[in-house]
């Protein structure tokens, strides 16, 4: 017989839950997490599925449901951010599709930032009005003007902060606030300060969403999102829209995802640690003409940084004193940082948003947003930051 795992019940730190939570041994004593890679379960009578339907008998029934790896993976999260309850999907835009359409009808209202990622903005823009949903989007540093927005129909407030990809960093608490005086729920996409750096819940947020594909995971294997709030938010209305949709997570990326978050804590730290070199560098160089990175003084939110996040991130926003072209000829001569669209990676990333993930959006709002074609996004690595400024020096000078 194996033992069974200990309890977490004692105060342990994040960086053990991360290790430890959810664990569920089978009889064989596994010290990795059990993968069951199976899409149904079986049941000892008719009476006993008849029990497990109908909800007197806890248990898993089917894997778009539910499955014990992707639970271990939702127990994990749950407990880092210190939410009660939490749901494993496909994809982070899964994750924000259902955070937000699972509580919303038509007739209801949406305010969010201007400053999102463009799927998210499509999500708020094109896809809820198709459902008679109406939205309004804001300077999301600007609380006047979420307060202005506010209508009786209006049910969500939805942001990230930090931003994609300009880095602004918004007042959770106080956004929190003007929500909740109005009956709504604010719901915060925190995948650029991560779990480690940032816990939107404690900060008044009801609802907190990830791309498990960006640091959780942090090594470009596989995709995942999870949705994280209070125990009735889940069963009010995530578990049955989820349920009945179906956008769920495999076991093996609930798998891989439960791995990553073993190593989270340590990848933050060294990534981030590593982008506040580079931003030095990078700020006092004199062919970038601007520079943003959440862990400077310089920072136009520098006091808000420091009040609701626990470090700068793992990203840095610059632009190239040379327009596109320049930015261009910048990415093409680096050798070891990458040329790609996802971040969070082990692997440094250097993206051009005007052109990839912000191209749906037309220029003037591109230009509102702060997004020049000059902007590039990096989202540092593990890579010894020695070779990182190498390789950034080197390029700079093709520019």
């Amino acid at each position: 017989m194996s033992r069974p795992p200990l309890p977490l019940d004692r105060a342990v730190k994040p960086a053990t839950r991360l290790i430890h939570e959810g664990e569920a041994r089978s009889g064989y004593g596994e010290m990795s997490e059990a993968l069951y890679l199976t899409s149904g379960f079986a049941y000892d009578t008719m009476e006993a599925a008849e029990a497990r339907f109908d909800g007197r008998d806890p248990g898993f029934i089917y894997s778009r449901f539910s499955n014990p790896t992707v639970a271990t993976f939702e127990k994990r999260m749950i407990a880092l951010e210190g939410a009660e309850a939490g749901r494993a999907t496909a994809s982070g835009m899964a994750a924000v599709t259902a955070a937000m359409l699972c509580q919303l009808n038509a007739g209801d209202h949406v305010v969010a930032a201007k400053a999102l990622f463009g799927s998210c903005r499509y999500v708020v823009e094109d896809l809820c009005p198709r459902f008679g949903i109406s939205a309004t989007l804001v300077d999301g540093a600007d609380l006047a003007l979420w307060r202005a927005a506010v209508r009786p129909q209006t049910k969500v407030l939805f942001l990230e902060s930090p931003t994609n990809p300009t880095l602004q960093v918004y007042d959770i608490a106080a956004i929190a606030t003007i929500a909740h005086e109005a009956g709504a729920r604010l719901v915060v996409d925190n995948v650029f300060a991560t779990p480690v750096l940032q816990q939107p819940l404690k900060l008044g947020a009801d609802v907190v969403v990830y791309s498990a594909t960006k640091h959780i995971d942090g090594q470009g294997r596989v995709l995942g999102g999870v949705v994280l709030g209070s125990e009735k938010f889940v069963m009010d209305h995530l578990h049955n829209f989820l349920r009945q949709t179906g956008p769920a997570m495999s076991p093996f990326n609930a798998w891989t995802l439960a791995k990553g978050l073993e190593t989270l804590a340590l990848r933050v730290e060294r990534a981030q640690a590593s982008a506040g070199a580079l931003a030095d560098f990078l700020a006092d160089h004199p062919k970038v003409s601007k520079l943003t990175y959440c862990g400077r003084a310089d920072h136009p939110q520098a006091d808000l940084v420091r009040a609701q996040m626990a470090g700068g991130g793992t990203l840095v926003a610059f632009e190239i004193d040379a327009g596109k072209a320049g930015a261009f000829r910048f990415g093409n001569a680096l050798q070891v940082v990458k040329i790609s669209n996802n971040l969070g990676d082990a692997k440094s990333i250097l993206t051009h948003p005007a052109t990839t993930t912000h191209q749906r959006l037309a220029p003037p709002a591109r230009a509102e947003l702060g997004i020049s074609d000059a902007m590039l996004r990096l989202s540092v690595g593990l890579e010894d930051v020695s070779d990182l400024l190498e390789d950034i020096d080197v390029a700079l000078k093709a520019v």
